[in-house]
């Protein structure tokens, strides 16, 4: 059985929240893979005792007494040896595990992946991939905040590796890949950008040219290559509009009378616009480049979003992403 390190301590609500997404999570295993929960055991088994039917699920509990504060530096999380992050990371490098599932402090998730498990051959700088919504399905972006400046030969291999995750994850076979800039005229952008159009015309994936901001929710490309600096505030600018479409809802229902019954009627397909713009529908988002898996989930995920990031790692394991990654890479790069 796979198993999976979650990070019982990292996050805005843990373990309260972790252990709960855990365990719904293992509920739901049938028999697919085992959940290890990292931390301190007494605060885990805590959280554990509000829960009702836990004997026969698929976990299990690795103490780690220390954490990492949300806030920490990433030199500072390296050297607390025995924290949840460091501790889970450790049981993958020794196969204790097949993949770690963090809410924590993203620096320190990062700094310890790339310590503990190293780069894949040939992969200069891992990226952070996050799924979001569009008018299709689900696009990839990335990088999302792994790397603030990157070289043109990095933005290719974010396009390789998305591009492999992609054509594994949702079986879909040569996924489509965009440079997002300032407009698709291939002499559009900055001195990186343009270099870096270059290497993707010259490369073997499914390159379709620069795209626009519009692009990524019209849904007209399925991974979305730019820089962590860019990839970063655009996910956060997207994350907020979740917020803002209930809040303006409540207004507007509270406002019009005929709109209180209108919301009655239409609470099917409010449901359904509110999974498309929940970021907890996505679990997290896996860290493409390095020898193993990890999926980093928000900082304010609740029990549901660190479900749904187990489920993703278990995906990710399932379809060796990172060994494809590391077959695919010298592959795809020049044509």
């Amino acid at each position: 059985m796979i198993k999976i390190a979650l990070d019982a301590m990292g996050g805005d609500n843990a373990p309260h929240d972790v252990v709960h997404g855990g365990i719904e999570a293992a509920r739901i295993s049938k028999g697919r893979f085992e959940v290890v929960l990292v931390g301190d055991q007494n605060l885990i088994e805590k959280e554990i005792a509000r829960h009702f039917r836990i004997i026969d699920l698929p976990f299990s509990i690795v103490h780690a007494a220390d954490a990492v504060a949300m806030d920490a530096q990433p030199s500072q999380a390296l050297k607390q040896k025995e924290s949840s992050i460091a501790v889970a990371f450790r049981l993958h490098k020794d196969n204790n595990v097949s993949a770690v599932v963090s809410a924590g402090n993203t620096g320190a998730v990062m700094a310890t992946a790339l310590m503990q498990l190293k780069r894949i051959q040939s992969i200069r700088r891992p990226a952070i991939g996050m799924l979001v919504p569009s008018e299709t399905g689900k696009t990839l972006l990335l990088d999302v905040g792994a790397n603030v400046d990157s070289r043109p030969g990095d933005l290719l291999q974010f396009g390789i590796m998305g591009s492999i995750f992609y054509s594994h994850v949702f079986n879909k076979e040569q996924p489509s890949v965009g440079l997002l800039s300032v407009g698709h005229e291939s002499v559009k952008g900055n001195e990186v950008t343009l270099k870096a159009h270059e290497m993707f015309r010259n490369s073997n994936i499914n390159f379709i040219g620069n795209i626009e901001g519009g692009d990524i929710v019209r849904g007209n490309v399925d991974i979305v290559v730019c820089d962590g600096f860019v990839g970063n505030v655009l996910l956060k600018f997207a994350e907020s509009f979740h917020g803002f479409f209930k809040a303006n809802m409540r207004i507007f229902i509270r406002k019009y009378l005929f709109s209180k019954i209108g919301a009655l009627l239409m609470k099917p397909t409010f449901e359904g616009i509110r999974k498309a713009f929940d970021y907890q529908e996505y679990g997290g988002a896996p860290l493409l480049g390095v020898q193993g898996y990890c999926i980093i989930a928000h900082g304010r995920s609740t029990p549901r979003a660190i479900k749904n990031a187990i489920l993703a790692a278990h995906k990710t394991v399932v379809e060796n992403v990172a060994g494809h990654i590391l077959k695919g890479v010298e592959q795809l790069a020049i044509s």
